[in-house]
């Protein structure tokens, strides 16, 4: 930590993960930190709300960054979100998938898995066994959290090298291949649909490798308490540090003087002088609405003109009350009857049980979620509808959910309980998220990963963070590039960047 007392001040927009993680890392190296977040709450989207006094859960899967001794487990530790002593759900697989009544399921144990799944398929026995090595190289694919990769020097490359020396070959195999592409090597049909169910097929297959390897290697697991939980404790640490936080704080534009951001205009017109800001919001917001349009960086834009190669993903998700007796901490894809959701029909969707935490259970029910994945043009679909026509298309679409969970487990039938929904417009409306978006773009086989550079050219003292500096987002992203600012500050100003 720097020593000397600086006490400029940095300006953070936004209160999500990438905003509390920036504004953390500034007050460790001295500087004073505002936080200006549009809603009453922290969190971004990694948080939750409650809805008949029942808890739903609107971020974490998997968090990665839980093993103790990665990169990144120091950073979620820094920031307050883990500690040594954190509760994590006892979930033993990544999920089941049925197909023609029969269940693959992917297990945390990678021999377990590799049995039962040579069990349903003998004749896939060699790709079998070849997934399952790979997926025990993608257990080396770390996230490095200790400094922004341009200031890393030829010692840090090297690390990298021995401890990642497996992971370059599933790039070399699996990099430039789809997940359905992917899913066609096996020749069961419900190997092929485990394959494609979790993430969107149109995904690059070394991404999904990478996902399953991370809760095999128990460095993907779940906190007790819940996304909103994990929030508020970031929250603490910033307040702290001394760090103030205002919400209900929109931000209408950022003011650039002589190639400088002087601040922030919030929209109720007051303005917030700066010595340094960092944007943690939507990419799109950011250049669209923040800044004038012209420093938009060109990859960025040509990202934005060309959606096929750049896809983003959100969902439309809908969450239920049932008896806690139904499989506990159980992620299940199921086949159901075709239903039209935005502009694409769907023949699968999932089931993910709750129960494995007190803070989704109540009077002896647990809450169940489904999220069926929506496209660009989904959320042009959503955005066409008027007030009435969204208001009536959510509810046809809730029933017809339930149905489809009721035809699948018949032990359900008049035990669900409706508790709530939500679109891609719900993520536009409360995050700014482009088209909807809960990850920054998704990276598909035929394109390189899009990766903004810290600095926007034309203004020295504005420092970017969020999910959307780096594909595919997410909170690991989030949180390292609040500290990745924080040390481009310290680099700039020529000091320490050990924060």
């Amino acid at each position: 930590m720097s020593s000397m007392n600086k006490r400029e001040k940095v300006v953070v927009i936004g209160g999500g993960i990438a905003g509390l993680s920036a504004g953390i890392y500034a007050l460790r190296a001295g500087f004073d930190a505002e936080i200006y977040e549009k809603n009453a709450i922290p969190g971004g989207e990694c948080i939750g709300w409650n809805r008949k006094g029942y808890h739903i859960d609107n971020c974490i899967h998997w968090l990665t960054g839980t093993k103790k001794g990665t990169e990144l487990y120091d950073v979620w530790k820094e920031v307050g979100a883990l500690s040594d002593d954190t509760e994590y759900a006892k979930i033993d697989a990544f999920y089941t998938a049925i197909t023609n009544g029969q269940r693959a399921t992917l297990w945390n144990d990678l021999d377990r898995t590799e049995r039962e799944l040579i069990a349903i398929s003998p004749e896939d026995e060699e790709e079998i066994r070849k997934f399952i090595k790979f997926v025990e190289y993608s257990k080396q694919c770390q996230i490095p959290a200790k400094k922004p990769m341009e200031m890393w020097g030829v010692k840090d490359y090297i690390n990298v090298g021995k401890t990642m020396a497996d992971f370059p070959k599933v790039m070399k195999e699996f990099g430039k291949i789809s997940l359905e592409e992917y899913s066609m090597r096996f020749k069961s049909p419900v190997l092929q649909k485990l394959m494609c169910d979790y993430l969107p097929k149109e995904y690059a297959a070394y991404a999904f490798f990478v996902s399953y390897a991370t809760m095999a290697d128990g460095n993907g697991m779940i906190p007790m308490g819940a996304s909103l939980q994990m929030s508020l404790r970031m929250e603490k640490r910033f307040k702290d540090l001394g760090g103030k936080i205002y919400y209900n704080s929109s931000t209408k534009r950022i003011d650039i003087e002589k190639k400088r951001a002087a601040g922030i205009t919030l929209e109720d017109g007051r303005f917030i002088k700066a010595d340094y800001v960092i944007p943690t919001v939507d990419s799109y917001v950011l250049f669209k609405k923040f800044l004038p349009e012209g420093y938009m960086p060109k990859e960025l834009k040509a990202a934005y003109d060309s959606p096929k190669n750049y896809p983003t993903i959100s969902g439309f998700q809908v969450a239920y009350a049932v008896s806690e007796s139904y499989d506990r901490g159980e992620t299940v894809f199921i086949e159901i009857d075709p239903i039209k959701v935005g502009n694409r029909t769907f023949k699968r969707m999932y089931v993910k049980a709750y129960g494995y935490d007190p803070i989704f259970v109540k009077d002896g029910k647990q809450v169940i979620q489904t999220c069926i994945s929506q496209t660009d043009e989904d959320f042009e679909f959503w955005k066409s509808l008027d007030e009435k026509s969204y208001r009536e298309y959510k509810e046809l679409l809730i029933k017809e959910v339930q149905k489809r969970i009721e035809a699948n487990f018949p032990e359900l039938i008049g035990d669900m309980e409706y508790l709530d929904c939500w679109t891609p417009l719900t993520y536009e409306r409360y995050c700014n998220a482009y088209h909807g978006s809960y990850m920054s773009f998704t990276t598909t086989p035929q394109v390189k990963q899009l990766k903004l550079k810290g600095r926007v050219k034309g203004i020295d003292n504005m420092y970017l963070a969020g999910q959307w500096t780096s594909a595919p987002g997410g909170l690991p992203v989030a949180v390292t590039s609040g500290k990745f600012a924080v040390q481009r500050i310290l680099k700039n100003r020529k000091e320490s960047i050990e924060i």
